[in-house]
């Protein structure tokens, strides 16, 4: 248990940035939920509106620390992989 003022307080700034920083990857991780389920059941047209979202959201996320921006682009690198995927398989077909 913390016994300074200084450590109290870090104790209490902690438990604020923690739940921030949770909330902040529940949002980004819902919205790259929602994106598949589009991918599946949407258009192509639908999920690049929803991943252009995404791509916003991320690069804020890694912007305040939450994620490493290096981890942001991965996320990023691989959604569009799955865009680019199902805009081909018509084509393909």
């Amino acid at each position: 248990m913390a016994h300074s003022l200084s450590a109290k307080k870090r104790v209490r700034q902690n438990i604020k940035h923690r739940a921030r920083n949770r909330w902040r990857k529940q949002s980004f991780r819902d919205m790259i939920a929602e994106y598949r389920d589009t991918l599946v059941h949407g258009t192509a047209e639908q999920a690049k509106e929803k991943l252009q979202a995404i791509y916003k959201t991320l690069d804020q996320v890694a912007a305040k620390g939450t994620i490493h921006r290096k981890t942001a682009s991965r996320y990023k690198s691989r959604l569009t992989a799955r865009l680019n995927d199902k805009q081909k398989a018509p084509a393909a077909a």
